[in-house]
């Protein structure tokens, strides 16, 4: 049921600032509608991916749950990670079916190759997971940290604008590369074999570079919090 109205919620919320917009300003709207519906995709994925690890961690911890799952067979870490990949599989469907809505309400005209979105959306997703694992592990020795998870989800909408194109160095940002390869994918109808290898590379070695750094952080936080018996008791 919460998932159906946030569902909503977000749709309604993009069609209020798609209706508002073209009554406003309609010239400018309609140079920027393309980008503008790739970009709130990929923002309401990010936030839906990194609010759903690091609150399940936080919600768990404070019913009194996490001890339990440390107690797994397979492993405290494993149990978060498996978790974590239902979540963005569920996540993308979701995104997938708001992309859908939004070009059928707006019209815009946009190229939606499955096996490239789902390469390039999942590669821009990961370090997202990685700061989820970050602050969530972090939340776990440090309890006023979850405060800041909404500042953390307030900088996505930052880093998707960020200017990659002439600042390279941003490219290994969160999401900045990503959102400009997407576009590419989607606005100027790019195909996958046809993106910068550099880019590409640029890509899967962030993704890897924050999962790494993000689970590295939580493994040593859970089992820090497991020495302090802290994991029952949030």
């Amino acid at each position: 049921m919460n998932t159906a109205i946030n569902f909503l919620t977000l749709y309604v919320f993009f069609a209020l600032v798609f209706f508002g917009g073209r009554f406003i300003a309609p010239a400018l709207l309609e140079q920027s509608l393309g980008p503008l519906v790739v970009g709130y995709f990929l923002v309401t994925m990010a936030v839906a991916a990194y609010a759903d690890l690091t609150h399940d961690l936080t919600d768990e911890a404070q019913w009194g749950t996490l001890e339990q799952l440390s107690m797994s067979p397979i492993g405290f870490t494993w149990v978060v990670v498996i978790k974590t990949v239902v979540n963005l599989a569920g996540t993308f469907l979701m995104g997938v079916v708001l992309l859908a809505l939004m070009i059928v309400t707006t019209g815009v005209s946009l190229s939606i190759p499955p096996l490239t979105i789902a390469v390039v959306g999942g590669l821009t997703l990961v370090p997202v997971v990685g700061l989820g694992f970050l602050f969530g592990g972090g939340a776990l020795l440090f309890n006023q940290l979850g405060k800041v998870f909404s500042l953390v989800q307030l900088s996505f909408f930052g880093l998707l604008a960020l200017p990659v194109q002439d600042v390279p160095a941003l490219k290994f940002l969160p999401l900045a590369l990503g959102s400009h390869l997407l576009r590419e994918v989607t606005v100027d109808r790019v195909a996958l074999w046809d993106l910068p290898l550099v880019d590409m590379g640029i890509l899967g070695l962030t993704a890897t570079a924050y999962a790494t750094l993000g689970l590295i952080v939580f493994r040593f936080a859970a089992s820090k919090a497991r020495e302090r018996g802290e994991l029952g008791h949030y």
